[in-house]
C-alpha cells in the first residue's frame, strides 16, 4: 500500500470542501424548507471557512490546488436539479446531503489511514477538522429526516 504524502491529503480536503461548496450553492434555490435552508447555510460558511484554511495552508508551503473541473461542476449541476425537480421535500434534500457527506467522511478516513507518519501535522489537523465537521453534519441531516 502506497502511502499518501501531505499534499494529497491537502489536496483532497480542498476538492472535498469545494464539491460540498458547489454542492450546497447548487441545491439552496430549490428549498423551500426555512430549517434545512439555516443548515445548508450553516454548512456552506464551515466549509468556506475549511477551505480558506486549505488555501492558506497551500500557499505557506508552496503547494498548488486544483478546483474541480468545469464538466465535473456541470455533472453535479444536472444530476442536483434533476433529483430536486422530482423532490425538493425536507427528507429528499436532507437524504442527498447525508450521501454526499457519507462520501466525504469515507474518503477522508481513507486517506488519513494511507497518511503517511512523516506526514505534515497541520494539514493532518485541517483534514481532521473537516472529518470531524462532516461527521457532525452527518448527524444534523440524520436528525432532519428522523
Amino acid at each position: 500500500m502506497e502511502l499518501k504524502k501531505s499534499e494529497e491529503i491537502l489536496a483532497e480536503v480542498h476538492r472535498n470542501c469545494q464539491l460540498a461548496i458547489q454542492s450546497i450553492s447548487n441545491i439552496l434555490p430549490e428549498v423551500d424548507d426555512s430549517d434545512v435552508k439555516e443548515e445548508l447555510l450553516r454548512q456552506h460558511e464551515e466549509y468556506e471557512k475549511i477551505c480558506g484554511k486549505a488555501s492558506i495552508l497551500a500557499k505557506d508551503k508552496n503547494i498548488e490546488l486544483k478546483n474541480p473541473s468545469p464538466i465535473k461542476k456541470a455533472m453535479m449541476w444536472s444530476s442536483i436539479k434533476m433529483n430536486t425537480i422530482k423532490d425538493n421535500s425536507r427528507a429528499h434534500i436532507a437524504e442527498m446531503m447525508t450521501q454526499g457527506t457519507v462520501m466525504g467522511i469515507t474518503s477522508l478516513k481513507s486517506s488519513l489511514g494511507d497518511m503517511s507518519s512523516e506526514g505534515d501535522d497541520e494539514i493532518e489537523q485541517l483534514a481532521r477538522e473537516l472529518l470531524q465537521s462532516e461527521e457532525q453534519f452527518e448527524k444534523n441531516w440524520k436528525a432532519i429526516i428522523a
